[in-house]
């Protein structure tokens, strides 16, 4: 609760810059709406810290109102709010790796997930969040699936347990969509999706879901999360650790083409 008053806190004075800039240009909301190319609504939304505007808005709405860049200097603090604390580090580090390598035991990954199934995941949060917390999680979630076309390509892949992919949160529809959603991503160059089997008598990964993440300069990291509590490993031994269960995992995985075919086929009987 405490993250979501520091992110609320933050966006209401954001809100708060904002209108004062625009009423001192002498612009209603929906004059600024129509100089920026959003609604009127939009626009009250963001004043009230109800809404996180998007980095493009900041970029306008800074030059509509002639804020000088005051807006423009909010910015990366207005786009960090979109994520939970915990997970703010791993999700800059994310948006600029060369290499990505998720294990996922009790979900669909993130970047795969579809935006009904996002909504399902944030529904099922507790304690509950508020409805404009979980619309601003889903949109971040799914902003974070850029990686997928950002040039140039990162090679992402991803080990996924059987269960995960089973498991109906928030109904068949929703399971429905979003395996077709990974056949979409599974199906691109710089992306190879895994299928751990449930019947597998080894597994090297008990410990629990993780993500490797090599950034541009080299830099090998691990990202690990329960229960809200996350930590970024940097020290050479626990990421090699973890690489080498990846390898392992990998190793006793189903193949790529092999997964497709299984995601396929899990589609047909859902």
């Amino acid at each position: 609760m405490a993250d979501q008053d520091e992110n609320a806190g933050l966006l209401r004075a954001f809100g708060r810059q904002l209108k004062l800039l625009r009423e001192r240009a002498g612009l209603s909301r929906a004059e600024l709406g129509l100089k920026v190319g959003y609604g009127e609504d939009l626009i009250a939304s963001v004043e009230q810290g109800r809404r996180i505007p998007r980095p493009e808005l900041i970029d306008m709405a800074d030059q509509a109102v002639n804020a000088g860049g005051l807006l423009i200097a909010m910015k990366d603090e207005v786009a960090r709010a979109r994520y939970p604390a915990f997970f703010r580090d791993a999700a800059r580090l994310e948006a600029e790796a060369v290499e990505l390598h998720v294990y996922a035991t009790l979900a669909m990954p993130g970047l795969l997930q579809s935006e009904d199934y996002a909504r399902a995941v944030f529904g099922m949060w507790r304690p509950l969040l508020n409805e404009d917390t979980i619309a601003q999680r889903v949109a971040a979630r799914l902003a974070r699936q850029e990686i997928f076309s950002r040039t140039p390509l990162p090679t992402v892949s991803f080990v996924i347990e059987e269960a995960a992919l089973r498991r109906p949160l928030g109904g068949y529809d929703v399971l429905r969509g979003e395996l077709e959603q990974a056949l979409l991503y599974g199906q691109r160059r710089n992306v190879e999706i895994q299928v751990m089997p449930a019947d597998r008598q080894e597994h090297p990964g008990l410990g629990g879901p993780f993500t490797l993440i090599e950034t541009r300069e080299g830099r090998r990291m691990a990202y690990m999360e329960v229960q809200q509590d996350s930590r970024l490993h940097t020290e050479r031994k626990a990421v090699r650790e973890l690489e080498e269960q990846y390898g392992i995992l990998r190793a006793q995985a189903l193949t790529p083409r092999e997964s497709l075919n299984f995601i396929e086929k899990l589609l047909g009987e859902t």
